[in-house]
Order: C-alpha cells, then structure tokens, then sequence
C-alpha cells in the first residue's frame, strides 16, 4: 500500500490505449447517425474535427512532457488557470468517462441480446462490471496488455472494412441498394453538401463525439515509463491514425452505396462483409463491437480513476482515493467506479430500452468543455514562461499562438452548437447546471476546507504535513 504509482506502461501501450479510447461504437454505431445528419459533407466534418484534436492533443502533450503527472489536464489546470478551473476541469472529465462507460455497459448488454435475446440484460451488464473492474484492480502493466490486444481486434477489423469496401467499389458490387459503388455516390444524390450547411454544422455534435476518449494519454504521464519519450510518440502519430480511420471508413462507405441508404438496410459495415461473400458478417461486426465496448469500459475506468486520484492529491476529493496497492493501482478509485457502473446494472434493469440514449446524449458537453481547458491551460502556461524557458521545452505546439487560438474557437463554436441544435439541446443545459453546481460545491465545500487544512499545515511539523500535491494546492 502506498500513494505512488507504478511506471509501468510502455509505448505500444499507451499508442493502443489512446486508439482504444477514441475508436469505438462513436464509429460503429455513430457515424450513421453523423451522415444522416450531414450526407458526404461529414467527412468534411471528421477532417475539421480531427484537426481540431491535433491541436488539443499537441498543447496537451507540451504540458505533459514538461510536467508528468498523474491527473494531468486537471493538475495543469489548477495550477495554470486557478483551483476553481482544475475542480470543474478534474471533475468534469470524470463525469464524462461515468457517462461513456454507462453507455458502454449498456451497448455491451445490447450486443450481447443478439446472440442470447432470452437472457436479461442487466446480467451481462452486472458480468461485465465484475470482470472489467476486477482487471483494473491487477497491475497497471496487465492493464495495458488487454488494452492493446482488445484494440488490435478493433484496429484489425477497421482495416479489414476499408480494404473490404476499396475492393467492393472496384469490383462494382452493389450491397442491397440501386447505385452502383462509385465516387460519384459522394456528390450524386443531392450534392457534397446534401443537408446544406446547417446539416453540416449539426454533425459537429455527432463527430466530435466521437473522438472523445483521445486526451487519456494526458493521464498516462504519471505512469509511462519514459514519458518523455513515449508521450510525444503517441500525440504525434496518434491523431492522425484516427483521423485516417476515420475517414477513409467514412468515404469508402459513402462512396460503395448512396448516404441515402445508410441505415436502411441494416448497419453498413454488415455489408461491407456480405458484399465479400461472408455470410457470418452480422456474427463477426457482433464480436467487434463487443470488444470495443470491453476495450472503451477498460479504458473509462482507468481514465477516471487516474483523474480521482489527482483531484484527492490535490484535496479536491476525499484523501481516500489515493490509496494506492503494492501493484501501484489507485484501488479506492476503480471500487468508487464500480459502484457507479453497479448503478447501471439496475438502470439496465429498470428501464434496458431507454437508458443507451438517455446517457449517451449527456456527454458531449463534457468532452468539450475538457478540450477546451486543455488548451487554455497549455496558453496560459506559455505567457507565463520566459524566453529562455520557452526555447527548453522538449515538445511544443505547432503554429504557435494561431494553432491553440483557432481550436479555442473551435470547441466554443462546438459548444454553440450542441445550443443550436435541437436533439442536443439538453446536453448543453445539463452541462451548464453541472458547471453551477460544482462551482457551488467549491465555493460552499471544497475551499473552506482546504483553507482550514493550511492553517493545520502551518502548524503542524514538517513530516506530519498533507500529501505533497495537496500542499501544492494550499
């Protein structure tokens, strides 16, 4: 037992446990949703999207190699915004990984009724709760060994599409529909833009959904080996393999068969398979997207008890969260998670056909508001840097200060639009009271206590003091 975490992960793992995080049912399931909205434009969308994330991703790993911690973007953001902005920032990225990992239980329970439609749904949820949060409590290294095998599954299989459907369009064969595969799919049926630009603009809440999930490599500094080395990698080849997933998936679907008929004859990756002659194609998509959910719910675990840990170093959550094991796993943490997860197991319960939608609309907000600290915490760092300490960082954002400002507009823009946008309404009004409600809590809770706990630090003898990062908070 203890209060320090274990360097244990490598490169691959952290490369695959970024991949895992951001590619999941947002492109299995999502992306017929995004195209629906905006036609072939969306892959306009992607790419914006993905150019945003770079740059998210780029000022985050500035911060990380100059400064590994474990809680990362929420550390980064006490400490270069104020503790208000690290308190909502912290604890608005674990709401966020609570939300998705809800949904992913629950999408793990519906694809499970394909194969068993007789057996509840809750006890697949309530397995799968068990085994995941039972793998989180080993060794962080065994962690990472299932993350990169569950995400070479999914890597595996996206690959297997984009060369399955390049096929199908050369070959001409069509999958259940009236167009033959062509480019010309992309503009032929109502144009480019087929939605016209406010379809295009409503996708941004669907497609940046989708990548949420990337900025977890933040939150592997306190625990990577070399990260110094292995954080920078994974920032720079990461982003661009999911924006190439992404949209060569996207187009090449696009492109074998009419946006139109997207969802009308079951899921298009399906297709994609029988278009090949394989006739278990519904049985293999099954097996890929149980294991991105398995892979994503590993991933959420990790992602918000690595955070929870942070925010109680700091003395922003109970100092009992950073128990730590002799395997170096914050235990406290992973059981505080599956408690919450348990609650989706009676959700599932009490209402299994409403709940997928009821939480996975919850969550943009949160995704968006993280991105947008991370980058206004890697701004303010740099004005407070001097010249001279500015030529020594290690690793540093690209088209400074035009590349951080632009993103910065981008994620309010995105915001915005989860306003404008009916369907997603709610989830910026929720978001907004969730923002109220922790300031409140702050205000009210958090700071009169941590200003009643240094005026116990400047009385007590140095090695009866606080842990080292809640002094830092003081």
């Amino acid at each position: 037992m203890g209060n320090a975490l274990h360097r244990k992960l490598g490169a691959r793992h952290i490369n695959f446990l970024a991949l895992g995080s951001a590619i999941g049912t947002g492109l299995f399931y999502g992306a017929a949703e995004a195209i629906k909205q905006a036609g072939p434009s969306v892959i306009l969308a992607y790419i914006i999207g993905g150019m945003a994330i770079y740059m998210v991703m780029r000022a985050l790993g500035e911060m990380v190699v100059r400064e590994p911690v474990s809680s990362s973007f929420g550390h980064y953001s006490a400490e270069y915004l104020s503790p208000l902005a690290g308190f909502l920032t912290g604890w608005t990225y674990v709401l966020e990984m609570v939300i998705v990992a809800l949904a992913d239980i629950t999408a793990f329970g519906i694809y499970m009724s394909f194969w068993f439609p007789d057996t509840p749904q809750w006890i697949w949820v309530l397995g799968v709760v068990v085994i995941i949060c039972g793998l989180n409590l080993c060794h962080v290294r065994i962690f990472g060994e299932m993350e990169f095998w569950l995400t070479l599954v999914k890597v595996t299989a996206i690959v297997a599409m984009i060369v399955g459907g390049v096929a199908i369009l050369f070959a001409g064969i069509k999958l259940n529909g009236n167009s033959a595969p062509s480019l010309g799919n992309l503009v032929h049926h109502g144009g480019f833009f087929a939605n016209g630009i406010q379809g295009f603009i409503a996708s941004f809440t669907v497609v940046m959904f989708a990548y949420g999930g990337i900025e977890i490599i933040g939150l592997t500094g306190g625990e990577a080996q070399q990260p110094e080395k292995a954080i920078p990698k994974a920032i720079s080849v990461i982003p661009a393999r999911i924006l190439l997933f992404y949209v060569m998936t996207i187009t090449v679907i696009l492109s074998i068969m009419p946006w139109t008929e997207i969802g009308t004859q079951g899921s298009p990756f399906v297709q994609i398979f029988q278009g090949l002659g394989i006739h278990s194609a519904a049985t293999i998509l099954n097996i890929v997207v149980i294991t991105a959910a398995v892979s994503a719910i590993n991933s959420d675990i990790f992602g918000a008890g690595r955070m929870m840990f942070g925010l109680a170093a700091r003395g922003h959550a109970p100092r009992a969260l950073t128990k730590v094991s002799r395997f170096g796993v914050p235990w406290v943490t992973v059981l505080c998670m599956s408690l919450v997860l348990l609650g989706g197991v009676l959700l599932n319960y009490l209402i299994p056909e409403k709940i997928f939608l009821l939480i996975a609309s919850l969550a943009t907000f949160a995704t968006v508001w993280v991105w947008l600290m991370i980058l206004l915490s890697q701004i303010s760092m740099r004005r407070r840097l001097s010249a001279p300490e500015v030529a020594a960082l290690k690793y540093k954002v690209p088209f400074w200060p035009l590349g951080p400002a632009l993103a910065v507009l981008f994620m309010v823009f995105v915001i915005g639009v989860l306003g404008y946008v009916e369907d997603t309404r709610v989830s910026l009004y929720v978001g907004l009271l969730w923002i109220a409600l922790m300031s409140a809590i702050w205000v009210g809770v958090v700071r009169p206590r941590l200003a009643a706990q240094k005026a116990v630090v400047q009385a007590t003898p140095p090695e009866s003091r606080l842990h080292p990062l809640q002094q830092e908070a003081l």
